[in-house]
């Protein structure tokens, strides 16, 4: 792997702590210059400095980045200036997430958290970066998707969940189109469960998981340029699978894409 990832660009959104933040340090100890993205540039930068201080990591194949995703015109400014500085994106992995609250919660956007943070964020980025991500051998989008989206539906009226909320239903509903959003044909891109690890987000799971660098490993094996990838596809850990049926129906994938251009509004 080590061969095939130096003078490659990878942007990892979500990548100050868990899988993201091992997902980081492993792309830059193979060669590879990492944005490090946080919800603001101060975690950005402590993660650098982290990575740096002690994993060892050359910081010169760092660059910190900040923005976040309850806010849809952070997601804006992260992609121009991304387009600004590295107008030349190899991978783009899609780590970033949260649990959905226990209590219905909507952003300034008027999205529901998860819905947003763990979707259409990183849908809209995905667009924006269109320009710079290269669609030579090896480029890629990666999203970091899960097992539960195989329990979520779309709840097309309303996805935003006002008249009937669950943190777990909710979490699902965003996972799946995470899910869905990688055969998007627009784009060449897969998603991926990493495993269940011990991160914020093993309370929706089990009471224990493997460790975030044993997940992280999943995940950057699919940054490989080495390893060919299929549009759309899904990975179980290191096994390519079937995702839950909705994931791979071009209805969906249309009517995915439609919707959440709608509820990015003119921030596409």
């Amino acid at each position: 792997m080590s061969s095939s990832l130096p003078g490659r660009t990878v942007l990892v959104t979500g990548s100050t702590s868990g899988i993201g933040y091992q997902t980081a340090r492993l792309l830059a100890e193979r060669g590879a210059t990492v944005l490090v993205h946080g919800r603001t540039a101060e975690e950005a930068h402590a993660a650098t400095d982290r990575l740096v201080t002690l994993a060892d990591v050359d910081g010169s194949r760092l660059c910190p980045l900040g923005a976040d995703f309850t806010r849809l015109e952070e997601v804006e400014h992260l992609a121009a200036r991304v387009l600004a500085e590295h107008p030349r994106l190899d991978i783009l992995v899609n780590n970033a997430g949260l649990a959905a609250p226990e209590r219905h919660t909507v952003t300034v956007d008027g999205n529901e958290i998860a819905f947003q943070v763990n979707f259409l964020a990183h849908y809209l980025l995905t667009h924006l970066l269109e320009p710079a991500l290269t669609g030579g051998a090896g480029g890629r989008v990666v999203n970091v998707s899960s097992s539960l989206h195989r329990t979520g539906s779309i709840q097309w009226n309303d996805p935003n969940r006002v008249r009937r909320y669950s943190r777990l239903a909710a979490y699902a509903q965003s996972q799946l189109a995470l899910t869905v959003f990688a055969a998007d044909p627009r784009v060449t891109a897969v998603s991926v469960h990493p495993g269940i690890c011990t991160t914020s987000l093993l309370p929706l799971y089990a009471h224990e998981g493997v460790s975030p660098a044993e997940g992280a490993a999943h995940v950057v094996r699919l940054c490989d340029p080495a390893v060919e990838i299929v549009n759309g596809a899904y990975y179980d850990r290191d096994q390519r699978v079937a995702p839950a049926p909705a994931a791979s129906e071009a209805r969906t994938v249309k009517r995915l894409a439609k919707l959440a251009d709608l509820l990015v509004g003119q921030n596409a």
